[in-house]
């Protein structure tokens, strides 16, 4: 394996909305009331929309900032890398990290569109939510054809509507959809619930992948409002493994047979033993818990339908066996401050010493390819796509740090959850 023969495809990176993102997109009997940016006092952008306001917090867009830099605090376009919100940069930062192909997560409307949902006029939200994804299909995606794999939002407030969305968004070629890795915590129906059994079966007859991102409940990890904020870094990816319990035991896994699910940023290292540990609960315990999976262990439906992603995890490489080699992903979570751009094919070839070549290439691009129904190569061929090929056409790209001295950090102060806290979104 060399490193620049490498086809890399990351099913898990984030856009930072453009100020003009509602432009031509939304009919004008609601293009008043779209949302729109806002410059505040302390020159911080924000999102205004029905009385709520969203800030980019730092954390989310500090690809090319010294890391001494990162922080939570609010920030403002001209403090970000132009290609966390500029398509045309985008591909070109994505050219000097050789990745080929990218699947793109929302910001400032929050993983499954709750900021949209919270909106008291369910018209509006739903005129919005559409423009968003119309967007982010014809826009964000179409701009570099074959570059952008599309992922739509849904109106989570009505399971109805969720499934027309993902049925029209299906005849646009999007065949990704983001959702809640727990839907209770917004105070909506659980998966343990029928409720959403029409936006299942809306996924499974388009092949939509639903995609459960880490932080999609609106709420992270609280060992402590005091612990420092490493302490949350560090379980937010495994936290996921919540989700993954509550989908094995529910009912949708057995009864939409068709549907696919992916753990967006949870990492791979965690699941052999969770594999290990539902086979033993449902050994021993099915005789008064009633679980039914006929055949099959829970082990088995879970590594057949439910798709796992990780950026940098050598254990759960070294372990893939224990996995669906043919459900394994990899992500570069650009531009957040857990990504390995720009230098992501050294940061994944670490671990792919000793790893047959068939495999390598499921892992960095095959996989995602076949699970989100992208067809990379009728754009871009596949000596095209190469990490090598694509680092030779972005020589000019500037990979420096651009330093800002208002985020500056002064002394050596730990980051705690508390200061995290007073930025994050409201949670319902």
């Amino acid at each position: 394996m060399k490193i620049e023969d490498l086809i890399l495809v990351s099913v898990d990176d984030h856009v930072v909305e453009p100020p003009d993102l509602f432009d031509g997109h939304i009919s004008a009997r609601y293009a008043e009331r779209a949302p729109k940016i806002v410059t505040k006092d302390d020159g911080t952008n924000a999102w205004v929309f029905e009385g709520q306001e969203a800030t980019n917090v730092g954390l989310n867009a500090v690809a090319g900032r010294p890391p001494d830099e990162y922080g939570v605090e609010p920030t403002r376009f001209s403090e970000m890398r132009p290609g966390c919100y500029d398509i045309d940069e985008r591909i070109r930062d994505m050219n000097a990290n050789g990745v080929a192909a990218s699947l793109n997560f929302p910001s400032f409307p929050q993983f499954c569109g709750q900021y949209f949902a919270r909106a008291a006029d369910k018209e509006l939200a739903l005129a919005v939510l559409r423009a968003y994804n119309d967007w982010h299909v014809d826009e964000w995606c179409g701009t570099h054809p074959g570059r952008m794999i599309p992922l739509a939002i849904p109106p989570i407030w009505d399971p109805h509507l969720m499934a027309d969305e993902v049925r029209r968004m299906a005849a646009k070629g999007c065949h990704a959809v983001s959702f809640s890795e727990n839907p209770e915590k917004l105070g909506l129906p659980s998966l343990h619930n029928d409720h959403w059994d029409p936006f299942w079966q809306a996924c499974s007859e388009t092949n939509t992948v639903v995609c459960l991102h880490i932080g999609s409940s609106s709420q992270v990890v609280v060992t402590s409002i005091e612990a420092p904020v490493d302490t949350m870094i560090t379980l937010q990816p495994m936290n996921i493994v919540q989700a993954a319990a509550d989908l094995v035991w529910s009912p949708v896994l057995r009864k939409f047979p068709d549907l696919t699910l992916a753990l967006s940023e949870g990492g791979i290292g965690w699941v052999p033993y969770f594999l290990e540990r539902v086979d033993y609960v449902y050994k021993n315990h099915r005789g008064w818990t009633h679980q039914d999976f006929g055949d099959k262990l829970p082990s088995e439906v879970f590594l057949d339908r439910v798709v796992t992603c990780f950026i940098d995890d050598g254990f759960g490489v070294e372990n893939r066996h224990r996995l669906n080699i043919d459900m394994i992903t990899w992500e570069c979570d650009f531009p957040h401050s857990d990504s390995t751009w720009p230098s992501s094919p050294e940061a994944l070839g670490k671990y792919l010493g000793g790893v047959p070549d068939q495999e390598i290439a499921k892992i960095t691009h095959e996989n995602a390819l076949r699970v989100f129904s992208f067809d990379l190569h009728k754009h871009l061929p596949g000596e095209q796509a190469t990490v090598g090929a694509l680092r030779a056409l972005a020589a000019d790209v500037d990979l420096g740090y651009r330093s800002s001295a208002r985020l500056r950090k002064e002394g050596t102060e730990a980051v705690t959850m508390l200061d995290l806290a007073r930025q994050l979104p409201t949670s319902s």
